[in-house]
């Protein structure tokens, strides 16, 4: 597509992964139902030119939690991230996005055993994947697995302020900041696509974008709240009003905390003096997130 234009992809979703190694504690990775192991073959791929020495970094990245547990997220070309099929998710109706979820579930599962069972993977990879299992002790109230998908993206409102790139790197400074960002502009890859170089056919992945280097920077109040025109009723602290890529800073959970807080006030602050949430005196909300920022 011409470089610019706009397009209705999502960055890829995918489960964040509790595994452990404590033996007794750990419930062995089986062969999930509607195993395909053919939608695995680029990970081989992968795999054989990359020659990894370890799954950690090699597969998928392994973040050590206490007790012996995990949170895994992707890591590599081909991973947990199920690129590509997530786009219809942001508008999708509840039945159409528990099929989406469920697809992202068994292709997780699926993974995982390939890593530790497919006899064409390196004989190392499995012996590290077979180390590891789901925790008896975990989501005891669905299999042992997250019921939650890690939507990294999907709608966001468009509000009285639009968070952009030129936010994120303090070329634009808002003065109605109640929050601070700093992670890095980042995207999972969107899809896969197959090309032609030099004579062969090759799968590239499209889509990621990792840039940082810049200080933390204000979310402004305004990309919090609709339009007023909209409604005055309303405050968005994780939807928020942002560029793709000022979404992709953003979007970290201790930043949604901080959000969260400060609507919240906002919120008190609306009921109190009978008004809009576009009306509320923001100096106001300022000055009370910078002496009393624990809210006790």
């Amino acid at each position: 597509a011409p470089t610019g234009s706009g397009d209705k992809l999502l960055q890829a979703y995918n489960f964040r992964l509790c595994l452990t190694k404590d033996p007794a504690n750990r419930i062995p990775i089986t062969r999930p139902e509607r195993y395909d192991s053919t939608k695995y073959e680029l990970l081989l791929r992968q795999v054989a030119v990359e020659k990894p020495a370890h799954i950690n970094w090699g597969v998928m990245h392994i973040a050590d939690m206490p007790n012996s547990k995990t949170d895994i997220n992707n890591k590599g070309g081909f991973s947990t991230d199920m690129i590509g099929m997530n786009h219809s998710y942001a508008e999708a109706d509840y039945e159409t996005r528990k099929k989406i979820i469920k697809e992202h579930e068994e292709y997780t599962k699926g993974f995982l055993y390939f890593v530790g069972h497919d006899p064409r993977m390196p004989q190392h990879l499995h012996q590290q994947m077979l180390e590891w299992g789901y925790p008896k002790d975990e989501y005891t109230d669905s299999g042992h697995w997250s019921p939650q998908l890690y939507v990294r993206e999907a709608r966001r409102m468009i509000g009285s302020y639009v968070m952009t790139q030129a936010n994120c790197q303090g070329k634009e400074v808002v003065t109605d900041g109640v929050g601070m960002a700093a992670y890095t502009m980042d995207s999972h890859n969107t899809h896969r696509i197959v090309i032609e170089k030099d004579g062969r056919k090759m799968v590239k992945n499209e889509g990621n974008v990792e840039v940082g280097g810049f200080g933390p920077y204000p979310i402004s109040y305004r990309s919090l709240i609709p339009k007023e025109a909209d409604c005055q009723n309303l405050l968005v602290p994780v939807c928020l009003s942002a560029s793709h890529i000022a979404y992709g800073s953003i979007r970290m959970e201790p930043v949604f905390m901080v959000l969260g807080q400060s609507t919240a006030l906002a919120a008190v602050m609306a009921i109190n003096a009978k008004t809009s949430v576009q009306k509320i005196d923001i100096a106001k909300l300022q000055q009370e997130l910078i002496q009393n920022p624990l809210a006790d």
